[in-house]
């Protein structure tokens, strides 16, 4: 049970704040609904009774959000060249809730865009997991949204940079010293 003032989230579309608890009668059936005013002034309506089955949840706690923001320091995680599978996957982790998952898509896919581009599907997809991320980040650790967005990308950028700039300069010097020094398997003496 959650109450107003409490700061949730809400699968698939972000974080926000219960505004009120109201009782509706929506198609001759009344039931309580938490009220959530979420970025943008938006109000979503998610009957109290089926809220936690459906995943919302209360934010992160600033040390979870740490964890959150490392992962956008890693490494990609494998993800299938296959886009229609690699979608299907991806909205899964969104659909989860879960912020860690919402956060590797984010980081996964902003790699993705870097190297190659992305689909007109999976550029929304970045852009709605990054809002996701996002509005959860801002209640967490209590900054504005452009401080955040700008952390994010920041960290995306630098973990970019260490793993796939500065692994594909390894490799090219790597090809450089072979052309140069062919070895053949026989050491000078």
């Amino acid at each position: 049970m959650f109450n107003v003032g409490d700061k949730i989230v809400y699968p698939m579309h972000g974080a926000g704040t219960i505004d009120s608890i109201e009782e509706k009668d929506i198609l001759g059936e009344k039931q309580s609904y938490y009220i959530i005013k979420m970025p943008g002034e938006v109000k979503v309506m998610v009957p109290t009774a089926k809220a936690e089955q459906i995943g919302v949840r209360n934010i992160i706690d600033k040390e979870h959000a740490g964890k959150v923001l490392k992962i956008l320091e890693e490494n990609e995680t494998e993800m299938s060249n296959n886009w229609n599978k690699r979608y299907r996957d991806n909205m899964e982790k969104m659909k989860s809730g879960d912020i860690y998952e919402v956060a590797d898509v984010v980081r996964n896919l902003a790699f993705k865009q870097k190297e190659k581009g992305l689909s007109t599907g999976e550029k929304k997809m970045l852009n709605n997991a990054k809002q996701i991320l996002v509005s959860e980040l801002v209640l967490a650790e209590h900054a504005s949204q452009e401080d955040v967005e700008q952390l994010v990308d920041n960290k995306i950028k630098m973990s970019f940079e260490e793993y796939k700039v500065a692994g594909d300069i390894s490799t090219i010097e790597q090809d450089i010293v072979k052309k140069f020094i062919p070895y053949d398997g026989t050491e000078n003496l």
